[in-house]
């Protein structure tokens, strides 16, 4: 067999797997749609989050908490829900929810058939990646396609690690897994291209390091995205618990199990913050191999330009938070904007704009 022969069969091999991924996605999502769902008739459940008052009379509501079921990285503990602080917007005292299992054991159970159907399609993943890097034989970040499903890859890789750490984020698994789905959908239906050699001007070790952190970054910004997004909801929630008001039941089902809005903001802010100076190193990076592959580190590409605008973005969010005391609702609407340059910088200027980087179309 030639080599021509050999790189054609691994390319057929990586769309194997990146379908056969995409399967086992699908029954992760259903296994984490049926937590959700008996985690809804858990009367555990439709009490593990309530706000605790101020007067006193809230210690009883506390205490009625005890013995619930925490949802702990991937893992479930009988315990009580702790009261992790104050909120950022009211003079109030929260809990964190028991997690998407609402404290039920048989949604736990499909809690953690999730998380294992989403090891095995990230593995699947992984060797889809792998395939497709050996059928190129070199890093698989050479256009739209193949920087997708690299980077739905990472962002499961990411997720699975924090629940590795213990990390308190299983309610992440769903959001994750659908968009997942719908990353590699577009992928393999608008944005495949078949195997094919870098112009010769991209042959660098830079590729390995600039796209790798790139897209790494974007792994773990995501994650920060979709916390700001949830906390959005979550603070509405306790808001129009505090005023007195009467939530429907299916907000009430949904998020009294997610931790508490005070919680979600810390996280956002703690990943955003973490990654941030890779984000400028990914920038730095990309400019360095610009000068070696087009003789100039800037010239205002718009690939260049929305990076130092997504850059400046989260720039001021972290700035915000810093000396302006910034959190809660505020903080997340500029993360959000923050990501969303990011999402532009990906898809709006690849299809959009011409440019140094629209060397390999998508």
């Amino acid at each position: 067999m030639n080599l021509a022969a050999a790189n054609e069969n691994l390319a057929h091999i990586s769309n194997v797997l990146i379908y056969s991924s995409m399967a086992v996605y699908t029954l992760a999502f259903l296994a984490h749609i049926t937590e959700w769902i008996f985690g809804s008739r858990s009367k555990v459940g439709r009490t593990a989050a309530a706000l605790v008052a101020d007067n006193g009379a809230g210690a009883g509501r506390g205490t009625a908490g005890a013995g619930q079921a925490q949802a702990s990285g991937g893992t479930a503990v009988l315990d009580r829900p702790k009261v992790i602080g104050r909120s950022t917007t009211d003079a109030r005292d929260i809990e964190d929810g028991p997690g998407a299992h609402g404290g039920d054991e048989k949604g736990d159970l499909y809690g953690r058939i999730a998380v294992s159907l989403t090891v095995l399609a990230f593995l699947t993943e992984v060797g889809g990646v792998l395939s497709r890097a050996l059928s190129v034989q070199r890093a698989p970040w050479g256009n739209m396609y193949e920087f997708s499903i690299t980077f739905s890859t990472v962002a499961v890789g990411v997720y699975l690690a924090l629940l590795l750490a213990k990390k308190d984020v299983r309610w992440i698994g769903l959001p994750l897994v659908t968009t997942v789905l719908l990353d590699l959908g577009i992928a393999v239906t608008w944005l495949y291209t078949d195997s094919a050699p870098l112009v010769p001007a991209l042959h660098s070790y830079w590729l390995w390091i600039h796209v790798s952190t790139a897209i790494f970054c974007g792994a773990v910004l995501y994650l920060g995205a979709v916390s700001n997004l949830v906390f959005l909801f979550r603070d509405s929630y306790e808001s129009k618990l505090a005023g007195g008001g009467r939530p429907g039941r299916f907000a009430t089902s949904v998020m009294e199990r997610l931790p508490a809005a005070v919680s979600l903001d810390r996280f956002a802010y703690r990943v955003n913050a973490a990654v941030f100076p890779l984000w400028t190193f990914a920038i730095v990076a990309g400019a360095i191999w610009a000068g070696d592959a087009w003789g100039r580190y800037w010239g205002w590409d718009p690939k260049e330009v929305w990076s130092f605008i997504t850059w400046v973005a989260y720039a001021c969010y972290l700035h915000a938070r810093a000396t302006a005391g910034w959190k809660g609702r505020k903080a997340a609407y500029l993360a959000l904007i923050a990501f969303s340059c990011y999402l532009f910088n990906y898809y709006g200027v690849n299809f959009l704009f011409g440019g140094k980087h629209s060397y390999s179309g998508v």
